[in-house]
C-alpha cells in the first residue's frame, strides 16, 4: 500500500491487561483463573497496585486499600509486587513498539500511543497493524493487550479500554464524533473530579453536550480550559505522537507501616532513598539538576520541596545531604507525624564530553 497522503494520522494506543497481575499469572501458572491483587498485604496500610479480572469482577480496583479488597473477595490471593520483573516485561514489549514504528510515546510501564500512518506498507490498515502488535505481545511475551485505533490521540486512548480485556475498537475519521457524543465527560482528556463537577454544574454530562455549546460560551464560562475541553469534544486534538528519548525525573518513596515522627529515624530513611536515585543516575549516565523531596504527613497532606544544584550530579550523599535539609528546614518532620517519604531529581541527560570543538564562524 502506497503511504498516506490524506493528512489524516493513523494512532494506535495500547494498553495492557492488568499488567502487575497478568505478569504474575503468566509466571506462576497455579495463580491463573484466581483472583490476585498485587500490592500489600491486608494488616497495615498495604494497597492494590493492580487486580486481575478475576478481583475486578468482585469491584476489586488499583489504588484500593487491601482490608477493602479482602472484605469485597475473602479468597483473594495477595502478591507482593515484583517491579523488576514488570520494568523487564515492559522493555520486551515496547522493543515491539519500536520494531513497528519510531513514533512511539510511552505513558507508563504498561501503555503507549504508537502513530503507524508511514508504516502502513507492510499491513495495509492500521486495524490490521493493531491486530498484528496484540499478536505478537500475546505468542512473544505471554499477555494480552488492548488496543484502540484512531486519527487523534485521546480518542484512541479511549477506545483502548472499550471491550477490555484482549479487546480491539476502531474508531474511523468518520464516526469520531458518533463515538465520542454519548460518553460522559470524565472521558474527555484533562477532566478531572474538579472539572467534571465545574461541568455538571452548567448541564454538561456527556461529550455530546459539550460539543453542542457555542466556542466562545465556554470560553467565557470556563476560560481557557473550557476552549481546550469543547475542542476535544469536537474532535479537535493536533497533539503528535511524541517518541519521548530520555527520562525527565528519577525518584525513589516509601509509605511506612507506620507514622514516624523521629528526625534521626526519617533521616536514615532519606540516606536510602538517595542511594537508589543515585545509583539509577549512574546506571543510565545521567545527572540530577534539582533535588525534590516529597514528604506525605500522617492526615495524607502531601507537600514537595525542592531545591536546584550550582552542578549537577549523580552522586547518592550529595543527594542525601541536601534532601535531609530540605526536611530538616521546610517540613514539619520531627514535630508532625509523617507516612510518606520520598526522593527525586530533575534529570538533565547525558553529559557530553568535556572538549573543545573546533567550529567554523559561518
Amino acid at each position: 500500500m502506497a503511504e498516506q497522503t490524506d493528512g489524516i494520522r493513523r494512532i494506535i494506543h495500547v494498553d495492557m491487561d492488568a499488567f502487575f497481575a497478568s505478569v504474575e499469572q503468566r509466571d506462576r501458572p497455579e495463580l491463573r483463573g484466581h483472583p490476585i491483587a498485587v500490592g500489600g498485604a491486608p494488616g497495615g496500610r498495604g494497597v492494590v497496585a493492580a487486580a486481575s479480572y478475576e478481583a475486578r469482577r468482585y469491584g476489586v480496583r488499583s489504588a484500593m486499600p487491601a482490608n477493602k479488597a479482602l472484605r469485597l473477595c475473602p479468597h483473594i490471593q495477595f502478591i507482593r509486587p515484583r517491579f523488576d520483573a514488570y520494568k523487564a516485561t515492559s522493555k520486551d514489549v515496547f522493543s515491539i513498539f519500536r520494531s513497528i514504528t519510531p513514533h512511539v510515546e510511552g505513558l507508563s510501564l504498561d501503555e503507549a500511543f504508537l502513530d503507524v500512518t508511514d508504516q502502513l506498507q507492510e499491513h495495509g490498515t492500521a486495524r490490521a497493524m493493531a491486530h498484528h502488535i496484540r499478536a505478537r505481545i500475546h505468542d512473544e511475551i505471554g499477555i494480552t493487550a488492548s488496543a484502540g485505533v484512531a486519527p487523534i490521540k485521546f480518542v484512541a486512548k479511549i477506545a483502548s479500554g472499550y471491550r477490555k480485556p484482549d479487546g480491539l475498537t476502531v474508531v474511523p475519521p468518520s464516526r469520531v464524533h458518533e463515538f465520542l457524543t454519548p460518553l460522559p465527560v470524565a472521558k474527555l482528556w484533562g477532566v478531572g473530579p474538579k472539572g467534571q463537577a465545574r461541568l455538571h454544574q452548567e448541564d454538561l454530562y456527556t461529550i455530546g453536550d459539550v460539543a453542542r455549546q457555542d466556542q466562545i460560551t465556554m470560553l467565557r464560562t470556563f476560560g481557557g480550559w473550557g476552549e481546550r475541553v469543547w475542542r476535544m469534544a469536537n474532535g479537535i486534538d493536533p497533539r503528535r505522537v511524541q517518541a519521548r528519548t530520555s527520562r525527565k525525573s528519577r525518584s525513589a518513596e516509601n509509605t511506612f507501616a507506620e507514622d514516624i515522627a523521629d528526625l534521626s529515624t526519617l533521616e536514615s530513611h532519606l540516606d536510602r532513598l538517595a542511594d537508589r536515585v543515585g545509583q539509577g543516575l549512574h546506571g543510565a549516565d545521567e545527572d540530577g539538576e534539582t533535588v525534590v523531596l516529597k514528604v506525605r504527613y500522617a492526615d495524607f497532606t502531601t507537600i514537595t520541596r525542592s531545591r536546584t544544584l550550582t552542578r549537577p550530579t549523580r552522586s547518592s550523599e550529595l543527594l542525601a545531604s541536601v534532601a535531609r535539609g530540605l526536611l530538616r528546614n521546610r517540613t514539619h518532620a520531627g514535630s508532625r507525624p509523617i507516612r510518606l517519604l520520598g526522593v527525586g531529581v530533575r534529570v538533565i541527560g547525558k553529559q557530553p564530553p568535556r572538549r573543545q570543538l573546533l567550529l567554523p564562524f559561518q
